[in-house]
């Protein structure tokens, strides 16, 4: 357990040091040596998680989807804004993110790694619009996979001109704009009213998750300090109580 939880940590740190430097100098320019140096770990560290340049920009791409980031919604078409907004939000501040999106776009590596991330939030953004359709939350005509494909297609479209016009300064602004110009096409007008698309949602969101993983963190700290308790002061043959035993936090 000790080394798996040690052989994740190190996974983690090397994707963190790889998407750092393909953020700075896309797919050819960047080395294994630099990622090394980064990472401050060894160079066998590095191939031991990944085989190739190649495997870890997959595995850069690949992690973005690994990642906590918006809560389930009783209303789909919420969880569809919110997870556009989130990523507007996050994609200036992390790396893994924005590593990704240089990676998925960029012409020296596009046809390496297979489209990149694009695939991947396509059938995210379907799946949630199948899910909205199934609540009645969509209009008659929107055909989820089509719709999907061309609000991923725009949302792309909007950060790089944000990136090329402000370095992404104004990107949560311009996808809050994206959803409110394209929102009232595809839901039906008494989900629509109820949306919130402001450019503050993503922040929104995150905080809101940020919270409650603090809070499922304090009760499972409080958990094992009473599960510690109980051990040293009255389990029946050293054991701990059946409700320390039961108190375990979700995570």
């Amino acid at each position: 357990m000790v080394r798996q939880e040690r052989a994740l940590r190190t996974r983690r740190l090397i994707l963190e040091a790889a998407a750092s430097v393909f953020d700075e100098f896309g797919y050819e320019g960047a080395t294994i040596g630099e990622v090394v140096s980064r990472a401050g770990v060894t160079r066998g560290a590095v191939y031991f998680h990944f085989a190739s340049k190649r495997d870890l920009a997959q595995g850069v791409v690949e992690e973005q989807f690994a990642q906590d980031g918006v809560p389930e919604r009783s209303c789909k078409l919420q969880e569809f804004v919110d997870t556009g907004m989130v990523v507007a939000h996050l994609m200036p501040r992390d790396p893994l993110l924005s590593a990704g999106a240089r990676l998925s776009l960029g012409q020296d590596v596009f046809d390496d790694i297979g489209g990149g991330a694009i695939p991947g939030w396509i059938g995210r953004m379907e799946a949630l619009l199948l899910a909205a359709g199934e609540r009645g939350e969509l209009l008659p005509h929107v055909v989820p996979a089509d719709t999907a494909w061309l609000i991923t297609a725009a949302w792309t479209g909007v950060q790089i001109q944000s990136q090329k016009l402000s370095g992404r300064a104004d990107l949560e602004l311009r996808v809050s704009g994206l959803f409110q110009h394209l929102m009232p096409s595809i839901a039906v007008p008494g989900v629509l009213g109820s949306l919130r698309m402001g450019p503050d949602r993503g922040a929104q969101v995150v905080a809101e998750v940020a919270a409650v993983r603090a809070a499922e963190e304090g009760a499972g700290g409080a958990d094992d300090a009473s599960g510690a308790s109980g051990a040293s002061g009255g389990g029946v043959g050293g054991e701990a109580p059946v409700g320390a035993q039961a108190g375990v936090g979700v995570g």
